[in-house]
């Protein structure tokens, strides 16, 4: 029998406590060789509570409009993409301009590629001529970027390639490079070319934080053969010795991409802070702090024409990520001359104004209790639960709920519409209008009699 819980008419109501990260146990901060070096528990509660930020990867290579990295020896032979820094002259770049459509977009956090696989540095290194420096725009935009963030109030990232496909050192020269028999991490060649070429990434790693202040390290490229478990470890631990509030994800070792994690004791036990699906929404997950990358067309770098997702896709994307509990770091490529195309500002904008209706059930929440289907997500925060409803049921919505705490008040998030709910001892009944106040995501809140925190996660093959 259902008992009918009163509607709340408008939407008003005090944001309590932001959640804080539990069960880091399974994390391993700075690996086996560290054990007592953690994550950072406040730098990975801010990240979290951010939940949405801008992925910017941009170079030399926007002139060609083919792949950052990727295309040399590819598609672009390498003397050409090793001289296109030559040609690179983004004299429209804006910092400014830049952020603020970060900011409008609704993110909080902004994660640039300082270096990608191709080697090219986008600040002035005092370890490499081959750098922003030697363009003809003359100058770094790395600096610039960062201090653009701490004026618009948003987190800065910086993106760097453990691969590092031009450096001399370093042994493989592309994508399809194999290692010669013999040739591996056994070679005392090879290793002590490798243990130049680590010392080369620790001075530029250095420039960077020096330069930056940067609240976190973004690497990549960590699955070739010359890269090791135990290189990871190191710099993990070098690297939080010279900032310790800044968090590192796990592509600095083995465990690419949160799916190839090092087995250490029957736990995961890598280095680094958070994994890092790439092209996929991660599957739920509120044990391991994760954060899904994925671009707003269909190539990181900047391409001509490029198919740019839906504003239902993008929007639903970010739904759909923080339902199971993790970030989204949207990619943009700007293009050759420095400025983000106008279509991807304005799809971006439309996330931000979803955002601006609809934010308190993202920023600051975590994934659940309800895990995700195709037709909805759930997310919560201090004493309210928010059910994302992504396509109409097109009949009543019942849930399982657990008995014993009560539903204080229900409504539409944007307030137009109150919500009635039906209850009996397991569940609740949501009638759910034909015309839904939102066409893409519409978002129903209920506020509890009790810290929404507190509920167990429930399975969706129980609704």
């Amino acid at each position: 029998m259902f008992t009918r819980i009163k509607p709340m008419k408008r939407a008003s109501f005090l944001i309590t406590a932001l959640m804080v990260c539990t069960m880091q146990a399974q994390l391993s901060g700075g690996g086996e060789a560290n054990p007592n070096l953690q994550t950072n528990k406040k730098a990975l509660e801010k990240f979290r509570e951010n939940r949405f930020g801008m992925f910017i990867h941009w170079g030399p290579v926007t002139l060609r409009g083919k792949e950052i990295g990727w295309s040399r020896t590819r598609s672009i032979p390498i003397e050409d993409y090793d001289n296109l820094y030559k040609e690179f002259n983004p004299v429209l770049f804006s910092a400014e301009a830049w952020v603020r459509a970060a900011k409008e977009a609704g993110m909080k956090y902004l994660v640039l590629t300082t270096r990608h696989h191709d080697g090219f540095s986008l600040w002035d290194s005092a370890y490499s001529d081959y750098d922003m420096a030697n363009t003809p725009y003359g100058k770094g935009v790395v600096k610039s970027l960062s201090d653009e963030c701490k004026k618009q109030g948003l987190d800065f990232g910086v993106y760097y390639s453990v691969l590092d496909w031009w450096h001399p050192d370093y042994p493989v020269n592309g994508p399809d490079d194999k290692a010669p028999e013999g040739q591996k991490m056994t070679n005392p060649e090879t290793v002590e070319q490798m243990n130049r070429y680590v010392v080369y990434m620790k001075n530029q790693l250095k420039e960077l934080i020096d330069l930056t202040d940067t609240s976190m390290i973004w690497f990549d490229g960590g699955w070739e053969w010359p890269w090791t478990h135990e290189m990871g470890m190191d710099l993990y631990a070098y690297l939080r010795g010279l900032k310790d509030d800044m968090l590192i994800n796990n592509r600095v070792d083995k465990a690419l991409e949160g799916v190839v994690t090092r087995k250490i004791d029957g736990r995961e036990r890598f280095a680094g802070d958070y994994i890092t699906p790439e092209q996929r929404i991660g599957t739920f997950n509120n044990v391991l702090p994760w954060e899904t990358c994925m671009t707003i067309a269909n190539q990181w770098a900047w391409k001509p024409n490029d198919k740019l997702k839906s504003q239902e896709e993008c929007i639903q994307t970010l739904v759909r990520t923080v339902g199971g509990d993790g970030n989204l770091l949207f990619n943009v490529g700007p293009m050759p001359d420095g400025r983000i195309e106008q279509r991807q500002i304005n799809r971006l904008k439309e996330m931000g104004d979803w955002l601006k209706i609809n934010g308190d059930a993202v920023y600051g929440t975590r994934g659940g209790p309800y895990e995700p289907t195709d037709y909805m997500v759930s997310t919560r925060k201090g004493n309210n639960i928010y059910l994302h409803l992504l396509k109409n049921p097109e009949t009543d919505l019942v849930l399982p709920f657990p008995k014993g705490i009560e539903i204080n008040k229900s409504y539409f998030l944007d307030g137009k519409i109150p919500v009635t709910i039906d209850r009996d001892k397991k569940s609740i009944r949501i009638p759910i209008p034909k015309k839904m106040p939102d066409d893409i995501v519409s978002v129903i809140v209920l506020e509890l009699g009790k810290s929404a925190q507190d509920i167990e996660v429930i399975k969706r093959t129980n609704y």
